[in-house]
């Protein structure tokens, strides 16, 4: 991984230009989360998986840009969904400009990755195209919520699985499937990054009650203030439906009812925090970490695959 260190500066240049605009106006919103920052894990997975085939050429490179670009775009509407006022520790695009630009901004950059996919052939049009739409049904899922008789954190599962796992998923695949690996090794490539995702959005959950804002870069609890029921939440209410649910547990779910100021947000946040149910969603993102890391036995042994191995780990390491 440290010899993919000059490729991902490669991939941060052409990442610079992808978000780029002629007009000033316009540029200071399209470049503004990728000057934030950011782990960059998408095209870092799509580099990584290339070393299954050639090894990093034009098209892979390509690809791992396509997929940061169309992941900001999406980070610009899912702000707007949450009124986040904090991403990658920079304000919210929508706090700066207001939602109407910050959506169009997030669909100029989902257009600038269709220019970029469509570059790479007939093939990864379709798999973009697949992997919008399973974008857009997470956001559209959890803004429905569970229907009646489902199992909340089943469908919670899939939400992440749509929302994260689709175009990490993606990324591994493009890498794999650009560097001319065999069709066995690009389709355990896709099987892991799906799973990957998963295991990192539930350990997104329990960071996000756990980090402060100059850590995660994003306003600790946002979820829970808009309304939103991560795996915590989810966990707690399960208890509750099975009768197991402690005091300490319902009080946190009776003041989750209530409209929240920052300061109970706050003292929310810090209650759930000391709760059992953060470990159980921690060792849940360890689970499907684990699961992801046996997608990997079909592979040939070797520092690719026991790079991959720790990639997945490392994603969930970051909850100690």
């Amino acid at each position: 991984m440290e010899r993919l260190g000059p490729e991902m500066a490669e991939v941060e240049i052409e990442l610079a230009a992808a978000t780029s605009h002629a007009e000033q106006l316009v540029d200071s919103a399209t470049t503004h989360l990728a000057r934030a920052g950011g782990k960059r894990l998408r095209p870092l997975l799509t580099l990584l998986a290339s070393q299954l085939g050639s090894g990093v050429n034009d098209r892979v490179r390509r690809a791992a840009v396509a997929v940061e670009v169309t992941h900001l775009a999406s980070l610009y509407h899912d702000d707007v969904m949450d009124s986040a006022t904090l991403r990658r520790g920079a304000p919210a695009a929508q706090a700066l400009w207001g939602n109407n630009v910050a959506i169009l901004t997030g669909d100029l950059l989902f257009a600038r990755a269709s220019q970029l996919v469509a570059s790479l052939g007939p093939e990864a049009v379709l798999i973009h195209a697949e992997t919008f739409e399973r974008l857009c049904l997470g956001q559209l899922h959890e803004a429905l919520g569970p229907q009646a008789g489902e199992d909340p954190v089943a469908h919670y599962l899939g939400v992440l699985a749509d929302k994260t796992g689709s175009l990490i998923a993606t990324s591994a695949r493009y890498g794999a499937l650009f560097s001319g690996a065999p069709a066995d090794a690009v389709a355990v490539m896709e099987a892991y990054g799906e799973k990957v995702g998963v295991a990192f959005q539930l350990a997104d959950d329990v960071i996000d009650l756990s980090a402060d804002s100059a850590t995660s870069g994003k306003t600790p609890g946002t979820d829970l203030k808009e309304g939103v029921d991560t795996m915590p939440v989810l966990l707690l209410r399960r208890r509750g439906s099975a009768g197991e649910l402690d005091e300490a547990g319902e009080a946190i779910l009776g003041r989750l009812g209530t409209d929240l100021d920052d300061a109970a947000l706050a003292r929310v946040v810090a209650d759930l925090r000391a709760h059992p149910v953060v470990e159980d969603a921690r060792a849940m993102a360890r689970a499907w970490a684990d699961d992801a890391v046996a997608e990997l036995d079909a592979l040939p042994r070797g520092e690719v695959r026991d790079a991959l191995e720790e990639f997945a780990v490392l994603l969930v390491d970051r909850l100690s």
